[in-house]
């Protein structure tokens, strides 16, 4: 059974942030960082076939589109790029771009792009936190400024920009309009609770994505077998012998892990490869005696970051 503290990669980009706490510490060497990507804690490890990510916007992205896994292998790539988002945070006006305002012919939408008309044409939409959105392979797409997004994708780079705002970026063209869906988006099922505890978020031919809630010092096992990625947004606990707290990801694969919510509980995003929802994803651990730890912080002076798990009357750093 594989249960890893997932370790990161800064991203820069011009759109991007030097604040990214909790999820990661900001490092100055790097710039403004768009996007934190999660990743196995060996270089060496078999390369995953999803992408957990943590992206921040402090401007519009490029209008943008990935190709399906037919496309992708056409050109050489492995396999196409499907993804979905969950808003963590959404200053006011946040908003996310998906699919046309009305359909266009290939020709029309050729020219839309070389003239940048494109931008007045795509479908922007009002988004907050706590929003789920699917964005399938095809799907012309954009994010707003001002957003902190968690996203889960097929291991893929495939982009194709189709407007990006004068940074002077290369267009894919003739790609863009090999892929594209020049028109509206199709609506998607709204997120849906199986339970108390789970929320299905998007489904996907690839990957399953939910959000979880586990209620304070409960003791549970999640199923495993497949790729699994967790991304803790609040509370303190464990999975498997690691501690899990705020902006803390976990790679699980090959079996049943424990996992163990803190007094305050844990809510946490899971993205497993699946084309359906598992319903024992979650089960109840058997009763156990030993205490579920109990967190606190030191006083002023101590960096955020740090954690401490208290034993008696002793605080040890984490």
């Amino acid at each position: 059974m594989i249960i890893e503290h997932a370790s990161t990669d800064l991203v820069p980009k011009p759109w991007g942030t030097h604040d990214l706490r909790p999820w990661a510490e900001t490092g100055d060497e790097v710039g403004r960082v768009g996007e934190i990507w999660f990743r196995r804690r060996d270089p060496a490890s078999p390369e995953p076939a999803l992408l957990l990510k943590v992206l921040f916007t402090t401007e519009r992205l490029s209008v943008q589109v990935h190709p399906d896994d037919d496309y992708a292998r056409r050109i050489g790539l492995p396999n196409g790029k499907t993804e979905a988002w969950y808003v963590l945070a959404s200053e006011p006006g946040g908003e996310v771009a998906l699919g046309l305002k009305q359909s266009l012919t290939a020709a029309e939408l050729r020219l839309a792009i070389v003239d940048g008309s494109l931008a007045e044409m795509i479908a922007w939409r009002d988004v907050h936190s706590g929003d789920a959105i699917s964005v399938p392979a095809g799907t012309i797409h954009a994010i707003g400024a001002g957003l902190v997004v968690a996203e889960i994708q097929q291991r893929s780079d495939a982009t194709f920009r189709m407007f990006d705002y004068g940074r002077g970026r290369t267009l894919q063209i003739d790609d863009a309009l090999a892929v594209a869906d020049g028109g509206p988006a199709a609506e998607a099922p709204a997120a849906y609770p199986l339970d108390e505890i789970r929320t299905v978020l998007v489904v996907s031919p690839y990957f399953v994505f939910e959000l979880i809630q586990l209620p304070p010092e409960t003791y549970w096992n999640i199923e495993a077998g497949l790729e699994t990625w967790i991304l803790v947004l609040d509370g303190h606990g464990r999975v498997g012998s690691l501690h899990a707290f705020a902006g803390r990801a976990f790679f699980l694969e090959g079996g049943e892990a424990p996992i163990e919510s803190g007094h305050v509980g844990v809510r946490a995003l899971v993205a497993y490869g699946s084309a359906v929802p598992r319903v024992d994803l979650l089960s109840i651990s058997a009763a156990r005696t030993r205490p579920v730890h109990r967190w606190r912080r030191r006083g002023p002076g101590w960096p955020r970051h740090r954690h401490h798990l208290t034993f008696g009357n002793r605080a040890v750093p984490i």
